[in-house]
């Protein structure tokens, strides 16, 4: 029977900081001797032991005294270098979101280190200079921003911050980005609306995705319409201001004189507040007012009548993520754009529009 052996302070820490190198804890420059010896709490002696130990593997190399070791995971087992890669979520309900839990889970299966940012954007009221504060602070090698507006998307591509733009307005900043290729689904969901008689429709996103000038596919939305014959204005794509109260009074205001007859919501969340409102208001859907959805949501299958709505692959877009922080940690320089097809899920929330025979 083998002899079982007690290993030495220095050799337990040489195989626990080849751990962490290898998880991607540290990247660039190993940390000194004495914060090692704080943060472990051990002596110093015996991490420079496992630093020296480490050096002879080759995952170190020493540039001399008072310069401290750069990490080279190449030079020892040649394994890649998993990264540190921090998801910059738009709100709460990304937490939960089926698509980021994949992804983090897909993430850490590739061998990186994946989370969620401190605090999201929505808590850091979208302002560019508190968002960079939280950058800056945060250890990460590569960011995935959800749904970003211009000028987030553009600070991270000015201060040449490694990140990845899903969805939002990446159109036209230099980052390698993915979103829904909402446009032929949602041409197909008006003309389904408007062959039912819908001539008074409305689409309600977010004031990023209004200003300083309608997004991609708001202007799709707003073409179309103009397409069909119908003259476009602040009505079809209003203003409201940017919180739960605001939505409801944007509401409020919408049905006061001229009701719309068909709502295009952008997020799943307003669905529910939207359905809540008619409920409350004695309006019935679809027969007062049909409802459509920009995204899908796995809670739609359990309504009935079930909730009309635009649906892709999630999992496709999963996956080009996890390719573009691969070819980050390859040293790639990938800053393709690409799209992922979607469709339009007619259901229950859609029906002629209020009059028509």
């Amino acid at each position: 029977m083998a002899k079982w052996q007690k290993e030495s302070t220095a050799k337990q820490l040489t195989l626990y900081l080849r751990e962490e190198l290898q998880r991607g804890r540290w990247t660039g420059k190993m940390p000194g001797v004495i914060r090692l010896a704080d943060e472990l709490g051990v002596a110093r002696n015996s991490v420079e032991a496992a630093l020296h130990e480490l050096e002879q593997d080759g995952l170190l190399r020493n540039q001399g005294k008072g310069r401290g070791r750069i990490i080279d995971l190449a030079g020892g087992s040649g394994a890649r270098p998993g990264l540190r890669v921090v998801i910059l979520a738009y709100d709460r309900s990304d937490r939960t979101a089926l698509d980021i839990v994949e992804l983090l889970h897909e993430l850490e299966e590739e061998g990186h280190i994946a989370s969620l940012a401190a605090k999201n954007m929505s808590e850091l009221d979208h302002n560019v200079e508190r968002i960079a504060r939280l950058v800056r602070k945060t250890e990460a090698d590569a960011w995935v921003v959800l749904a970003g507006s211009r000028g987030v998307l553009n600070w991270f591509a000015a201060n040449q911050v490694t990140a990845f733009a899903y969805a939002g307005r990446a159109n036209r900043v230099p980052l390698a980005s993915i979103a829904p290729d909402r446009a032929i689904a949602l041409r197909a969901a008006i003309r389904r609306l408007f062959n039912l008689g819908h001539r008074r429709i409305v689409m309600l996103v977010r004031e990023d995705r209004r200003k300083p000038e309608p997004g991609l596919t708001e202007r799709i939305f707003l073409q179309e319409l103009e397409d069909l014959g119908i003259s476009t204005g602040a009505f079809n794509l209003p203003d409201w201001e940017g919180s739960i109260k605001g939505f409801h009074a944007g509401l409020e205001s919408l049905f006061r004189l001229t009701p719309p007859t068909a709502l295009i919501v952008d997020e799943p969340c307003f669905v529910l507040a939207t359905l809540q409102f008619c409920l409350a208001h004695g309006l019935r859907v679809p027969e007062d007012v049909s409802l459509l959805c920009g995204d899908p949501d796995p809670v739609f299958d359990w309504c009935q009548p079930s909730i009309a709505h635009i649906q892709w692959d999630h999992r496709a877009i999963v996956r080009r993520i996890v390719r573009w922080v691969d070819n980050v940690s390859q040293g790639k320089d990938d800053r393709r754009k690409s799209f992922s097809k979607a469709t339009f899920v007619e259901a229950g929330t859609i029906g002629p529009a209020p009059g028509r025979d």
